[in-house]
């Protein structure tokens, strides 16, 4: 697991436009806040990326971006966004290397078949590429808020 004080590990993925994202291109600039989630139009995702849009404008005023990942495709974020309305930036980790990075990724064996899941996972992320707060096995009701209130203490 990755623990407060630890270097983010760096990535590049891409977004819903199928643009290319790295964690290396906001340091410096913004703060982070890079969320983990099971998969689009699924009731927790859903819930999990309106509460962050919803606070959109606000964490932007606190010079944070907010950056959603999950094994979905681009092409799927991309219908996923317009459905929800979502006003950040989802990604996609079709192999599941980053989430691997970031240990967020569970494996389980059924009927002698190995199944991947996204264990729901957020870290904020500070300009310097530090983490900051790490976040394992996240309820997403209320948690947009509960992040919001810590990037408001980064200055």
């Amino acid at each position: 697991m990755l623990n407060v004080g630890d270097r983010a590990p760096d990535f590049i993925l891409s977004d819903a436009q199928m643009e290319n994202v790295q964690l290396a291109q906001f340091r410096g600039k913004s703060h982070l806040v890079l969320y983990f989630f099971n998969k689009d139009h699924t009731p927790g995702g859903i819930l999990e990326a309106v509460e962050f849009s919803d606070r959109f404008a606000v964490f932007r005023q606190y010079d944070t971006v907010i950056l959603g990942v999950s094994m979905d495709d681009c092409l799927s974020h991309e219908q996923f966004r317009d459905e929800q309305g979502i006003e950040f930036n989802l990604l996609a980790d079709i192999d599941c290397k980053v989430s691997r990075l970031y240990h967020a990724l569970h494996e389980w064996e059924a009927h002698g078949v190995v199944r991947y899941g996204i264990d729901r996972s957020t870290f904020v992320i500070d300009k310097d590429g530090v983490i900051r707060h790490a976040f394992y096995h996240v309820v997403p009701k209320g948690h947009a808020a509960e992040i919001l209130k810590l990037v408001k203490q980064l200055g």
